[in-house]
């Protein structure tokens, strides 16, 4: 049996022909939705959450295609568009009751978070997003031997058959790597929720490659149609990222800026799963946004 966040209800949402998300929700206030990362569910969340909640109402969903939501087949090129997965999301709050709302997201989830932002700018009021670029930025910048840092989202662009089969054969050490390299802090990620990450990912390999996959392929045609069309960001943005630019060769705060006209851009020293890592520094981050 999963782990589950204490004091939080679940429930199944549908939110597209065959598909329904699974939720967690506590709290009561204005609505704050939570997008988790890879490799990861909703209970990234866990510690922030469990924060917000006691001034808003939160809401966690796993994405399509990871954790105990329904992963359709990778039918059409959509299936794990950003758009798609975006849509999902307002889809959710507003069967919950929530036509407005907060919407913070962790790498995946804050590709999803960012898209709904320029999808639907009269569903989201504040926008949240940890330790990500766009996605169309994520790939200008990548070049050189420095790229090496995501050769996984190299091998997740191929074509569909050659990466299922090789991240299936060795699921446990694949989604194991990024856990210890990207973090920080070990003990921030116990044991039964590292195993909770392990088993939901095993599970789950066709769809966690077809939502990269998208990410090489339609999201960059979404944001790049975008860009071209001059569209922004309309409500206050904070992101909150390591500094990868460092290391890569980019500004990154120049890259979001060119987003986001209303932003507050934080580098931050913990590890790349800073929610787990500085629950508190995050919880309080996303407390200031809302209030802006």
């Amino acid at each position: 049996m999963n782990p589950a966040i204490p004091g939080f209800d679940y429930r199944r949402v549908p939110v597209a022909e065959g598909v329904a998300l699974n939720v967690a929700v506590a709290g009561s206030g204005t609505p704050i939705v939570l997008l988790h990362g890879f490799p990861q569910t909703h209970l990234m969340w866990r510690h922030v959450a469990a924060d917000l909640a006691t001034a808003h109402t939160v809401l966690c969903p796993d994405l399509r295609g990871y954790g105990d939501s329904d992963k359709p087949a990778a039918d059409w090129s959509g299936t794990y568009s950003k758009r798609t997965m975006a849509a999902d999301i307002v889809t959710m709050a507003k069967a919950l009751g929530h036509d407005r709302f907060a919407l913070a997201g962790h790498d995946r989830g804050a590709l999803v978070a960012f898209r709904a932002g320029l999808d639907h700018p009269d569903a989201i009021t504040h926008l949240a997003c940890l330790d990500v670029l766009p996605t169309l930025d994520m790939w200008e910048v990548l070049h050189g031997t420095s790229a090496a840092v995501g050769f996984h989202l190299y091998l997740m662009a191929q074509p569909p058959g050659l990466p299922e089969q090789m991240i299936s054969a060795c699921a446990d050490a694949f989604f194991s790597h990024f856990l210890d390299q990207w973090t920080n802090d070990p003990a921030a990620i116990p044991a039964d929720i590292r195993a909770a990450y392990l088993r939901a990912c095993r599970n789950a390999v066709p769809s966690i490659v077809a939502d990269y996959r998208a990410s090489a392929t339609v999201d960059v045609d979404d944001d790049r149609a975008d860009r071209a069309a001059g569209a922004r960001l309309g409500m206050p943005v904070t992101v909150m990222q390591q500094d990868w630019g460092a290391a890569l060769g980019y500004e990154a705060e120049t890259l979001w800026s060119s987003w986001a006209p209303d932003l507050r851009h934080r580098t931050v020293t913990s590890g790349h799963f800073m929610a787990e890592e500085a629950p508190a520094d995050v919880a309080a981050a996303l407390r200031d946004l809302v209030q802006r």
